[in-house]
């Protein structure tokens, strides 16, 4: 297939930038929970599973958001979907903040997570599909880029408003305690999202599957020139005449009548992305700094450092994975991640209990500061970034809309599961047992990459082969 030239490089860079966005509202709304936790207890008198619920009810909405959003895309448009999802954010942002119940809370958390799970998906694919082809590769790392941005960003939005305030139960604005206002601060992005949303066009792929040619003619016009204009459209038309729509029923073998094992592959993979435990630093930072004797202040400025930290890795990733290949970034990775966390089990299993509470000495805590922001690196220099990639990559073209959509779901309710499981194992086996159980599963993640996965570098989408 040629390489179409854009003619203005500029224009497809700030729709892809608007697009990725929603990247950013999925980071700032997966983030800003980490210091959300000790007013969620105290607000809504909740205990380890109560608060695991509160904190993990997203994720639930994460799962179906995600799942769904490739048909309704389909049915209603790319931009569209972001709209809506647009919509989501702010009201769940607004009422997050307002809510006086957990039940009201969770609403309000599961319509964030519809947005953030339909953002997940919808975001990347209108970037790849509004962007010429040999643009498309540093296009796709905006999204990435953009989530760790989101991160960050909500980790420096609670360490801000907290200082302020002087604790995230404390009053700040209008009487509201700061944890309330951290929870606002995302509608300001929410809110830009929708506006900027409103000036770039709908994705040309879906213009032509709905019929609407002409107006998929003057999107491409806006990337290519004349010619490229054409062939560009010609080749859109050509690849929906060979396709169907995806069906769940692709994934079973026809000769054997089991699922495809690179499904099950697939689904590994999204699991124990969440297995090793990176979620809880993002939605627990703060109360597992403060578990080993940080202040809050102290706590939620380790998570601005942690974000830093993750954006370094991924930005470090960016320039590998094109040059060293998919696998030996995965199992590197783990192989990373199952030392620092080790590393982390030893610190804690060496804390005393100081007024009901953990500590830890000078030594052995820095030793967890050091090893908790190694293992953050090693997670987004491998499976953050590169997990979503082998996804996109190793399914054939006939099953990669049902393949995404089986293993996703799994990812989100994996992370669900995780966040869940984290103020029950706190309270119940501790630091210690929580982070050895995660350390395992980094261990056996080396073990399942260099066993089942294959490595997908260099290969054309077309060439990916049923198993």
């Amino acid at each position: 297939m040629p390489t179409h030239t854009s003619q203005r490089p500029f224009v497809v860079f700030l729709t892809c930038c608007v697009a990725a966005i929603g990247g950013f509202l999925f980071g700032f709304d997966s983030g800003v929970i980490n210091g959300t936790v000790d007013g969620l207890q105290q607000a809504f008198n909740s205990e380890s599973v109560g608060t695991g619920f509160n904190v993990a009810s997203m994720l639930l909405g994460c799962a179906v958001g995600a799942f769904f959003a490739g048909r309704l895309a389909d049915k209603f448009g790319r931009r569209t979907l972001l709209l809506v999802a647009a919509v989501f954010f702010l009201v769940s942002a607004w009422g997050s903040g307002i809510a006086d119940g957990s039940l009201e809370f969770v609403i309000y958390r599961v319509l964030g997570g519809l947005a953030v799970g339909a953002a997940s998906v919808m975001s990347p694919a209108y970037i790849s599909e509004i962007a010429p082809s040999h643009l498309r590769g540093r296009l796709a790392t905006i999204q990435q880029v953009a989530i760790i941005g989101g991160l960050f960003c909500s980790f420096l939005n609670n360490y801000i408003l907290a200082n302020v305030a002087g604790g995230s139960v404390a009053p700040l604005w209008f009487g509201f305690e700061a944890w309330r206002c951290m929870f606002w601060m995302e509608m300001v992005p929410a809110g830009i999202f929708l506006v900027a949303l409103l000036f770039i066009p709908e994705s040309p792929r879906f213009l032509v599957s709905a019929g609407h040619e002409e107006k998929a003619e003057r999107v491409l016009r806006l990337v290519y020139d004349e010619n490229g204009t054409r062939t560009r459209l010609a080749e859109i038309r050509s690849s929906l005449s060979n396709r169907h729509k995806p069906r769940l029923s692709d994934l079973i073998n026809p000769a054997t009548g089991k699922v495809l094992k690179l499904v099950w592959v697939g689904i590994g993979l999204a699991v124990f992305q969440q297995l090793v435990g990176i979620n809880v630093v993002f939605y627990y930072g703060a109360v597992l700094w403060q578990a080993v004797g940080f202040s809050e202040n102290d706590a939620l400025m380790i998570n601005v450092i942690s974000g830093a930290v993750s954006i370094a890795a991924c930005l470090i990733t960016i320039s590998l994975i094109d040059r060293i290949g998919r696998k030996p970034l995965l199992w590197g990775g783990s192989l990373g991640m199952a030392i620092t966390l080790a590393m982390l089990v030893y610190a804690f299993s060496t804390a005393d209990i100081v007024d009901g509470r953990l500590a830890l000495s000078s030594g052995n805590g820095l030793l967890a500061l050091l090893a908790a922001n190694v293992y953050v690196f090693f997670f987004n220099i491998s499976w953050g970034p590169v997990m979503w990639v082998m996804l996109g990559e190793m399914f054939p073209n006939q099953v990669r809309g049902s393949g995404l959509a089986i293993a996703g779901l799994f990812q989100w309710l994996a992370n669900f599961g995780i966040t869940m499981t984290f103020p029950i194992m706190l309270a119940s086996i501790g630091l210690t047992g929580a982070y050895g159980f995660y350390a395992i599963c980094a261990v056996l993640s080396v073990i399942f990459v260099i066993r089942f996965v294959r490595e997908t570098n260099g290969m054309e989408l077309e060439e990916m082969a049923y198993e």
